[in-house]
């Protein structure tokens, strides 16, 4: 999962883009976004010509601006003013981006050791959202790894008394999950451990939804005596199993979008109060399970109060196989190759820890 380098080029609905032979005026479009981004105003042909060595004379530069203008891609907010990027401006910026902008060598430590001195899952996922909303001056959000996605690494029963055992489940992605198991007989050492290894031994590895099947017939491998205590446990599992199927995330940096005030035509509230839906925030990552980015801007989100903002996310996991997603949230005027480079770059160093942990 590199963190730099081209778009995966799956990004979410992408718009047509200009025909070839007007690459000049792409790079009009280019220079807009990136001015307009920049300084928040307004962007004319006379500041076009002064900031970027565009190759062309004014008059050009100004009829390029009338042709982009008719095709939908900039627009003028009023009177008199320079013009603005839309949404079908935005997506031709992101989809004909040459190049993210890659994290430096000192930003890429930084994260690193950031993430690495998380003590459990609990930490990594709140220090990723952190972070992400300190690097992007966005909002940040973090989905916890999928248990549909995640698999059995290890499988623990600890004796407190004769009578009562903790069951451990630890998934592939640093899940810890507990429970008290209250047995119908005492439970010897010999029995415990027997247990423990062929709990293991069937379903270490195993993807946690095919647990019960795999488990199902595990009682009748065991004394006629013993079969109790063992159904005891595997019901204790199973529950846990069920209890864990809602998804989880975590949200950060809500305060960044007060710097954006004027970026919202009429009001923040009905983002804040989208970001306030658990769904909603869930269905924004999206529901692919590989690990690639996706951009939507815009009117390109299905929802109502967010269509002044876009949304930047990706998988993070080990491999090509994500786990869960972490993206970040803002107003369309957003640095999109930093953010893209940003937001690619913690996941990759997230997957990174999860696999070592």
């Amino acid at each position: 999962m590199p963190d730099d380098g081209k778009p995966d080029g799956r990004l979410i609905d992408p718009r047509p883009s200009v025909r070839p032979l007007d690459e000049r005026r792409l790079a009009v479009l280019r220079a807009i976004v990136q001015d307009y981004v920049g300084t928040e105003e307004p962007v004319g042909s006379k500041a076009l010509v002064e900031r970027h060595n565009l190759g062309v004379s004014p008059a050009t530069v100004r009829n390029d601006m009338a042709a982009l203008e008719e095709e939908g891609y900039i627009h003028q907010p009023h009177t008199s003013a320079g013009r603005i990027p839309t949404d079908k401006g935005y997506r031709l910026f992101v989809d004909r981006l040459a190049e993210v902008k890659p994290m430096t060598p000192p930003e890429r430590r930084a994260i690193r050791h950031f993430l690495e001195g998380a003590v459990d899952l609990h930490d990594v996922v709140a220090r990723t959202v952190r972070l992400l909303a300190q690097l992007t001056r966005q909002v940040a959000v973090v989905q916890y790894p999928s248990l549909t996605r995640s698999t059995v690494r290890h499988i623990e029963l600890v004796s407190l008394t004769p009578t009562k055992l903790m069951l451990v489940l630890i998934t592939n992605t640093g899940r810890v999950e507990q429970r008290m198991v209250d047995c119908p007989a005492p439970v010897g050492e010999a029995l415990l451990g027997d247990l423990r290894a062929r709990l293991n031994g069937m379903a270490g590895g195993c993807r946690l939804p095919e647990v019960p099947t795999v488990l199902e017939d595990l009682p009748a491998g065991f004394e006629p005596a013993d079969r109790p205590t063992v159904s005891t446990v595997l019901t204790v599992l199973f529950e846990a199993l069920a209890e864990q199927n809602e998804e989880r995330i975590m949200l950060a940096g809500t305060a960044n979008l007060t710097r954006f005030g004027h970026d919202f035509p009429l009001t923040i509230r009905p983002v804040l109060e989208a970001l306030e839906e658990q769904v909603v925030l869930l269905r924004l990552l999206g529901e692919t399970t590989d690990s690639a980015m996706t951009v939507r801007i815009g009117h390109e989100i299905a929802y109502e109060g967010l269509n002044s903002t876009s949304v930047v996310s990706v998988g993070y996991g080990s491999g090509d196989q994500s786990v869960a997603k972490l993206g970040v949230i803002g107003p369309t005027r957003m640095d999109y190759p930093g953010t893209m480079g940003a937001v690619r770059a913690v996941a990759r160093y997230v997957g990174q820890i999860l696999a070592e942990s």
